[in-house]
């Protein structure tokens, strides 16, 4: 099919095509002149709020175990819902309640050596050592700098020229993120803008998505890497980013930080210049234009 997404999977070794949700329609919506004159009706606020209540309603419990066969969820990793003496692919009470389903602790172990960085979320990543207006991928750089995605002049400049990864949630994907090394909570803030998707063919259309989305940014202190701006996107139907981890308390590596409600996002995060480094198959994947799927607490960076 034209305009397949195609990604390497770590853990199987190959390169593999992803199966989207609700592809048609995000073709049609980006990929096509009427759809894209729609876009300003359903990026908005208002309409990704509307949505994601509809995922918290019981009717949508019924949405599940289609879900879990038509994308293979293994669901031996995760935890069941709240309605007991079931199986677990019915044991959601809403649609809402399975996506933000709980991995068993022992489901996904964390790397912990001080020099490797753990994934920070269950995802598909690109990654740059330096970032640069030169980076056409997935989308010009010039959108990608430290300044456009913080929107803060003075926070932007520890961070200009520094390493960088972008972690992309589908929808099938566990949607809870977490902190990737030991560390506090230095600053936080909300910056308030738009739902687009960030598809990867809504990125190629509309390039400027990243730093036009609702997005959260959290300067850490980690014990490791140094100072890490991490961001949160908000996206089309994505009902809420909800922040679970109290910012007056220091974190451990792997401690939940958050997690998105209904639809697909995206986790970035910025480093200082030369402090760290994305992992070499990271690197290389997105020379070639490619994203690589990692499993959450897998290494997905190193100290440089």
């Amino acid at each position: 099919m034209a305009n397949e997404i195609r990604f390497f999977h770590r853990p199987h070794k190959k390169i593999e095509v992803e199966k989207v949700y609700g592809d048609a329609f995000i073709r049609f919506l980006y990929c096509s002149a009427p759809g894209q004159a729609l876009i300003p009706l359903l990026n908005n606020k208002f309409l990704s709020n509307f949505y994601g209540e509809l995922q918290n309603k019981p009717a949508s419990r019924k949405k599940v175990p289609s879900f879990i066969k038509q994308f293979s969820l293994q669901m031996d990793d995760y935890l069941p819902g709240s309605i007991e003496d079931k199986p677990i692919e019915e044991s959601y009470a809403h649609f809402n309640e399975f996506f933000i389903r709980k991995l068993k602790p022992e489901a996904r172990p964390f790397v912990t050596e001080p020099e490797r960085m753990a994934a920070f979320a269950e995802a598909r990543y690109v990654g740059f050592e330096a970032m640069n207006d030169k980076e056409v991928y997935p989308v010009k750089g010039k959108y990608l700098r430290a300044k456009d995605l913080l929107a803060h002049e003075q926070l932007s400049k520890v961070f200009e020229g520094g390493p960088l990864l972008i972690a992309r949630l589908c929808p099938v994907d566990y949607h809870r993120y977490h902190y990737p090394d030991h560390g506090k909570v230095l600053d936080h803030f909300p910056i308030h803008g738009k739902y687009d998707s960030v598809n990867p063919l809504a990125l190629k259309a509309k390039g400027e998505i990243m730093i036009q989305n609702e997005r959260h940014v959290s300067i850490l202190q980690t014990e490791n890497f140094g100072k890490l701006a991490y961001i949160e996107v908000g996206a089309m139907c994505v009902g809420k980013i909800v922040q679970t981890h109290d910012v007056k308390n220091s974190f451990l590596r792997g401690e939940e930080k958050g997690y998105f409600l209904f639809g697909g996002s995206t986790v970035i995060v910025l480093g200082e210049k030369g402090a760290w480094k994305p992992s070499l198959d990271i690197l290389e994947n997105t020379k070639r234009k490619m994203e690589t799927y990692l499993k959450l607490g897998t290494e997905v960076a190193v100290k440089a």
